[in-house]
């Protein structure tokens, strides 16, 4: 008989094993050759990453955490079974002296605060105040019920179970504290799996294991303070919680502002790689230094310093992307192998241990179930939801490895309770899956939360809503004043910065700034109107200079922004070409452009936006660029309440029936609109003029009382900025503004690139 596996499946099972079959292979020359400590200590990182890479792999393939493989892998690798199997290869690689294992633990206990800062970047602290008293009393009840079942477990153990000196009390709390506290990775994963994200359930679960997450940061900083020195003292004691509270409430107000302002001036200042990423890791370290001054563990500083540098306005999905890869690469399946590395299996062939493990597990599945059960029906949720809720916050994984391993290394916990925590994490961790998908496929979705849905489903495929940052060319004439007002009004809350080009007269300094700020209290004013959060206040920086030059604009777009908006009084030049300081200006940013153009035949003024003004005028043919720009006039006409008038304009055969492929098309096309429209509160007319040539129907169409044209629009190759026939018919005959919305750049040759930005392209 012979074994198969899918073709997809049989790297992975070669990895797993060839990794293995390393360890004694390489084991034995490093005693005969006498392999180096730090060839030692590299061999420990490259079978820690490998073996704990390829079983994550193949958990998640299964529907299991990833992170549970990293673990299982250093318990495989630890006296669980190599230490069994071949102890002779186990000690020489992973049980050296005390320098070699210092080695090792080093960048363990460094991965613990690089962990943290990534559980508290990705801590959503305005998903809890969006779900409110449920998430509180599901919290409370979660971590009340199943500390204090924890902290009389301690109390009743065996004595020879507790670490050697601590006291009974001080392993209470920590174990207490280890039970009561979720692991929010792993229940956002299966969440998010499930497609439950963003239903009313799933964020009350995820945001529920957020708050316990925070809490029990705050708990266990405080426990560890007590356990270093080694009694309870009232007054240490109530100076570590006036230090606590006094460490939350500074970093929440000024310390917030100076984490911003640091990543920001670094983002702005700093032309060598990744120097946002070292700014981050040098926050976190002195953040973790002052908890550790104050008398508690650095993770507790390291945790509030990713909850700050997470809500950075200015924080990238670049940037952060960079700084996940570093850890989930290197230094999560090195701690996660570490743990495993210190738990013991063998252990528990004692009968005593493992039945002791047992109720371990018991105690800590029926007390947080039982505690998220009560505190979602104090919520006044159904029986159902309640289930959910209990199966959901039944998962310790990481979060109790974390807190067992910082209880071995400081003397709290005995490796025989540890290999039982860990046991007891890895069972809860493995079965919250299967009973949370089971407890959220009996769940129905109501009217209300379904066009919730589909709301949020536009926002995520839209534009205006992912912008994370803008950049404005804007003179002081009324088109740069215009143009201003809408970065305004579409940017609110999101961080912006102008470049002042001088244009056409001399006006006080910093209109453009007035005007950013009067589109943005429009639109703060139109949230309100619309029960929606109002968008926060974002920092806008003015960079002055009388001549704006690509070479300006190609430095200043290398710090990161998601769209650059120009509005220049001298921008057009004969048959609805643009003038080449436009050309270079926009030839210099590599994203999309948002365009502000008044045409010769428009006049002087800009057009007044409003309920009984003029329409916007939008041409769409279904390409995602003409979407783009309805979705432009659409995200203005929410704030000013101007109306939209959609023009499908893509020209088909005079003799075609309506039946067709084609003309289903179109209508597929309008229809999505109009449910970009719904999400914005928007009311919108649509029509179809298929007969003609786009640039004619347009024109048409903006001689009957059109206020202004966006367009979305597509960039053509070459050097001269390009949109094709139709835009520039366009701006050469109709008598309104007209915003020109683009694609990202086509790409140029270096060398070509290079000219354009130093000026002599």
């Amino acid at each position: 008989m012979s074994l198969s596996f899918p073709h997809k499946w049989r790297w992975l099972v070669v990895i797993a094993a060839a990794s293995l079959l390393l360890t004694p292979g390489a084991a034995l020359p490093a005693e005969k050759t006498g392999m180096s400590s730090e060839g030692i200590f590299v061999l420990e990182i490259i079978l820690l990453l490998v073996v704990g890479r390829g079983l994550g792999e193949l958990l998640e393939r299964i529907g299991q955490p990833a992170v549970m493989g990293q673990l299982i892998g250093g318990i495989l690798l630890g006296p669980s079974l190599l230490g069994w199997l071949w102890p002779e290869a186990e000690r020489l690689v992973f049980s050296g002296d005390a320098s070699q294992k210092s080695m090792i633990n080093a960048i363990a206990q460094l991965g613990v605060l690089m962990l943290l800062l990534l559980t508290g970047m990705e801590t959503d602290l305005r998903l809890v105040r969006r779900v409110g008293r449920a998430c509180f009393s599901i919290s409370a009840a979660g971590v009340a019920i199943p500390f204090v079942l924890g902290f009389a477990a301690a109390q009743a153990m065996p004595a020879s179970l507790l670490a050697e000196g601590s006291e009974r009390v001080v392993a209470g709390l920590f174990l207490g504290t280890a039970l009561s506290i979720s692991s929010v990775k792993i229940v956002a994963m299966v969440v998010r799996e499930m497609n439950f994200m963003r239903r009313d359930l799933g964020q009350i679960i995820v945001s529920s294991a957020i708050f316990e997450d925070t809490i029990g940061w705050v708990i266990i900083a405080i426990t560890i303070g007590i356990a270093t020195k080694g009694r309870i003292d009232l007054g240490s004691l109530a100076f570590t919680l006036a230090g606590v509270a006094a460490f939350m409430a500074f970093s929440f107000t000024i310390g917030r502002r100076i984490v911003f302002d640091a990543i920001r001036w670094t983002n702005d200042s700093f032309s060598s790689e990744y120097a946002v990423v070292t700014v981050i890791l040098a926050i976190m370290g002195v953040m973790a230094l002052i908890t550790d001054l104050i008398g508690v563990h650095t993770v507790l500083g390291a945790f509030v310093a990713g909850i700050l540098v997470g809500e950075s306005p200015i924080l990238s999905r670049h940037i952060e992307g960079q700084l996940r890869g570093v850890i989930t690469a290197l230094f999560m399946p090195v701690f996660f192998g570490v743990a495993g590395l210190s738990a013991d299996l063998t252990v528990l062939l004692d009968r005593q241990l493992a039945l002791l493990t047992v109720a371990l597990v018991a105690i800590a599945s029926l007390g947080k179930f039982a505690g998220a059960f009560i505190g979602a029906e104090l919520a006044g949720m159904s029986r159902r939801e309640g289930i959910a809720v209990g199966c959901g916050m039944n998962a310790r994984g990481s979060t109790e490895v974390i807190v067992a391993s910082i209880g071995l290394s400081i003397g709290v916990l005995s490796h025989n309770l540890f290999t039982m925590i860990v046991t007891m994490a890895v069972i809860t961790t493995l079965a919250m899956p299967p009973t949370l998908r089971w407890a959220l496929g009996r769940l129905t979705l109501g009217e209300a939360e379904k066009k919730r849905l589909e709301r949020e489903e536009v926002d995520q495929r839209g534009f205006v809503a992912n912008l994370e940052r803008l950049l404005v060319v804007a003179d002081e004439g009324v088109v740069g004043r215009f143009a201003a007002y809408m970065a305004g009004v579409i940017g609110a809350g999101k961080p912006m910065t102008v470049l002042h080009a001088g244009g056409e007269n001399e006006a006080e300094p910093g209109v453009e700034l007035e005007e950013i700020e009067k589109g943005a209290e429009h639109n703060r004013e139109a949230a309100k109107e619309a029960d929606e959060r109002p968008a926060a206040r974002a920092p806008v920086t003015r960079r002055h200079g009388r001549h704006v030059s690509a070479e300006t604009v190609a430095r200043e777009a290398r710090k990161g922004y998601g769209m650059l908006i120009v509005g220049l009084g001298r921008a057009l030049a004969a048959k609805g070409s643009f003038t080449r300081r436009l050309d270079e200006i926009a030839g210099a940013f590599d994203g999309p452009l948002c365009l502000v153009l008044k045409p010769a035949a428009a006049g002087r003024q800009m057009p007044r936006l409003g309920a009984g003004a003029g329409r916007i005028l939008v041409p769409v043919n279904g390409t995602s660029v003409a979407r783009r720009g309805a979705e432009l006039a659409l995200a203005i006409a929410a704030v000013t309440g101007a109306p939209v008038k959609m023009l499908y304009v893509a020209r088909v055969g005079r003799d075609e029936p309506r039946d067709t492929v084609s003309h289903r098309r179109r209508e597929a096309v309008l229809k999505d609109i109009v449910a970009l429209a719904d999400r914005y509160g928007v009311e919108v007319e649509t029509a179809i003029r298929s007969r003609a040539a786009a640039a004619d129907a347009i024109a048409r169409q903006a001689g009957r009382g059109v206020a202004m044209i966006v367009m979305g629009v597509a960039r053509r190759p070459g050097e001269e900025l390009l949109f094709g026939e139709t835009t520039s018919s366009v701006l050469q005959h109709c008598r309104c503004p007209v915003v020109l919305i683009s694609d990202e750049r086509l790409p140029r040759d270096d060398a070509a690139r290079e000219a354009l930005r130093s000026g002599t392209g």
